[in-house]
């Protein structure tokens, strides 16, 4: 249990909030609708596996990605992605993920995703989930609704993530050693290591090993 207030409560998505790793899920959603080759799908499964061990650095992958996304209209993957959460995703948030947010919502803690999904999904979770803000990879979009294929900004994995995290804590006023962060994944480690509260969820083999270490709470959120 959380002592005392945290100020920010944040919160990775894939595999911590969420049972399942959305991007998996979208990769295959695509894969069906005929928006990627088979060929593209089972790179990005790769690069996923990789990921969430803590071995691969995907900011590679998540560029070419975004690339894939140029000249596509942003109302396109707007509506893709809404009809992908309603079927795929809306039902997969972990009992004990209802917990953790009662716990920080009743000690006044602002509650904030902080992901590598884009912002059409995480807009969605954070609602579903009543959450303060989401902090998340944006593409840059035209004047005429059309993408650029680049992202907006840093892109919000690894130590991009922490750069987010920060940022976001100094604009309320709060120091990230007086802030949480609940994730499953070594990849997190940046901002896991910057936080008052480092929580591992589930944690893949080499957090769990290093939460282990280091004295981290690890905990399991598929009971309520």
């Amino acid at each position: 249990m959380v002592s005392a207030a945290v100020g920010i409560a944040f919160f990775d998505l894939d595999k911590t909030l969420l049972a399942r790793n959305s991007g998996n899920l979208w990769i295959r959603s695509e894969l069906r609708g005929g928006h990627l080759r088979l060929r593209q799908a089972v790179r990005g499964w790769g690069w996923l596996v990789g990921y969430h061990l803590g071995y691969t650095d995907i900011q590679p992958i998540l560029r070419e990605a975004i690339r894939t996304l140029r000249d596509t209209p942003e109302s396109a993957i707007a509506e893709r992605t809404r009809r992908f959460y309603e079927r795929e995703v809306r039902h997969l948030v972990r009992p004990g993920a209802h917990v953790a947010l009662a716990r920080h919502r009743a000690a006044g803690d602002r509650l904030v995703l902080l992901t590598t999904s884009s912002n059409y999904l995480s807009a969605h979770v954070a609602a579903q989930l009543e959450l303060d803000d989401y902090l998340c990879n944006r593409f840059e979009v035209r004047p005429d609704g059309s993408f650029t294929g680049e992202p907006q900004g840093e892109l919000c994995y690894g130590a991009g993530k922490l750069v987010a995290a920060r940022a976001y804590a100094a604009r309320h006023g709060i120091p990230l050693t007086a802030c949480a962060f609940y994730t499953d994944s070594m990849s997190d480690l940046p901002v896991l290591e910057a936080v008052g509260t480092p929580v591992a969820v589930h944690p893949d083999p080499r957090l769990r090993r290093l939460a282990v270490a280091r004295g981290w709470r690890i905990e399991d959120w598929e009971r309520g």
